[in-house]
């Protein structure tokens, strides 16, 4: 298995579309990922929350995410989603995501082939790779 991430992202006004499922559709249908579980977390205007998993939702509600290829489990837990929804602002929607990065999977298996081992892997977040470019005088786009 490649590694594991999540991912949580926000939707103001509660006006989650779906316009995000074509991107997540090429990238599970072309192997860059596989996605493990997928929870959406609604927060009303006075702080209340609710979850739902993908298989609670009608097909007019699930808005083409039950087309997505991959095992939606229940990994997410109820600490998971209090954990979430305590980053949301009043008022939003979001879904939370737990994805194998599948295409890093090749590299994976010629570091344990070889015996060699992470010893430390972090995503730096784009505002301070944009910084450092910045500073160094790199044109960003």
């Amino acid at each position: 298995m490649g590694p594991v991430e999540y991912l949580v992202v926000e939707f103001p006004g509660n006006k989650f579309n779906g316009d995000i499922v074509p991107a997540l559709t090429e990238l599970t249908e072309n192997g860059t990922i596989h996605i493990i579980d997928l929870v959406f977390i609604k927060k009303d205007a006075d702080g209340g929350v609710t979850s739902f998993e993908l298989s609670d939702l009608s097909d007019d509600e699930s808005l083409g995410f039950d087309d997505l290829d991959g095992e939606i489990d229940d990994l997410l837990n109820e600490e998971d989603i209090r954990l979430v929804a305590a980053q949301l602002q009043p008022n939003s929607s979001a879904a939370a995501l737990v994805f194998e990065n599948v295409w890093a999977t090749r590299l994976r298996n010629a570091i344990v082939d070889s015996h060699g081992r992470v010893v430390d892997n972090a995503r730096i977040p784009n505002a301070v790779v944009l910084a450092a470019m910045e500073a160094s005088g790199i044109p960003v786009e």
